[in-house]
């Protein structure tokens, strides 16, 4: 039975919560805010929950095994350093940090404890997600040319943080994950039209070592809601549709072929258009597997899905993309060493 503990209780928090207290391996028993209303809440729904306003309660306490984050990025390094300096495992909202050296710390002192670090990279636990690595990986697709998504909606508006801090972990965290590379150089615009230096809508392109790119459109001022990912391949093309019920992956049969043994482009490129594929996908809640493969990290000791490091590369991208959008769109280029 793992002991958890839960910092952050607004509404992404809840969502953990009920999540957490229906698995069969948890003795969920603390939770802290710094909100009454929040509290009152959880004191209503959850009535076993021992209440805090202060986190060091959950850290002092050796019965804690684990805890879970969710509460304002700047609040991610301090809150998760002193959870593994206090020997528990950890599992906290994206983004991990909003500082690399930060983020670099905390990874260590996941080594060096020998504890569980899991960042909350969402997607990467949604079933379309798993079925869309297994495409590319299977060379279904063929070779990956781009990939390009986009994240947009009309609110909600954020005050401490910007479309691109906001949104876009869950895009790089997949786009990462798919491609199973880093890239070297991102180049980032965006614009602030509702509040003074905080951008509501942000483009950003990403360039990878073999010639493969990654457009992401982020934006809380927009007249669509869209979740959307799409994989352009040299045999095969697949969209990704979150928004959609039920057909969440299509697989198209479409490319452009080129024939060995013709001097001139016009000639050896035919471009195919064949039928589209609706692979069937056993829909469970992405945010139930991700807790249920956070607890059996710390049963099994393994290595999340999104483990530390996978949220340093993340945090790498987004403050690459922050100068490069403070610089008008300058190409920024990551170290990935």
């Amino acid at each position: 039975m793992i002991n958890l503990a839960v910092i952050g209780a607004g509404d992404w928090g809840k969502n953990l919560i009920r999540n957490f207290s229906q698995l069969p391996d948890v003795n969920f028993s603390i939770c802290c805010d710094l909100d009454d209303k929040r509290l009152q809440y959880i004191r209503t729904h959850y009535p076993q929950l021992k209440l805090t306003k202060d986190p060091q309660d959950i850290f002092n306490d050796a019965k804690i095994d684990a805890v879970v984050i969710c509460s304002s990025a700047v609040s991610h390094y301090q809150l998760a350093r002193a959870a593994l300096e206090s020997g528990k495992h950890v599992f906290v909202e994206k983004p991990l940090t909003l500082k690399v050296s930060d983020a670099e710390h905390l990874v260590k002192l996941t080594d060096e404890n020998k504890k569980v670090l899991m960042v909350g990279h969402l997607l990467k636990y949604h079933p379309a997600v798993t079925k869309l690595k297994t495409l590319i990986d299977s060379g279904e697709i063929g070779d990956i040319f781009y990939v390009y998504s986009q994240r947009v909606n009309l609110g909600k508006i954020r005050h401490d943080e910007n479309a691109l801090w906001s949104f876009a972990p869950h895009d790089l965290a997949i786009i990462l994950y798919l491609l199973g590379e880093e890239p070297v150089e991102v180049t980032a615009r965006g614009e602030a039209y509702l509040q003074p230096n905080i951008a509501d809508v942000v483009f950003v392109n990403l360039t990878f070592p073999d010639k493969k790119m990654a457009h992401v459109h982020l934006s809380w001022l927009d007249p669509h809601k869209e979740r959307k990912l799409t994989v352009v391949g040299s045999k095969k093309m697949v969209v990704f549709d979150d928004m959609e019920s039920s057909d969440k992956i299509k697989i198209y049969d479409k490319g452009a072929d080129r024939a060995p043994g013709y001097e001139t482009y016009a000639e050896y490129i035919t471009l195919r258009s064949g039928d589209v594929i609706i692979p069937a996908l056993k829909l469970t809640e992405p945010l139930k597997n991700e807790c249920l493969h956070f607890i059996d990290c710390i049963k099994n000791n393994k290595t999340p899905l999104s483990d530390g490091r996978d949220g340093l590369k993340v945090v790498k991208i987004l403050t690459a993309a922050q100068q490069s959008l403070e610089q008008g769109g300058k190409p920024v280029r990551i170290s990935n060493h």
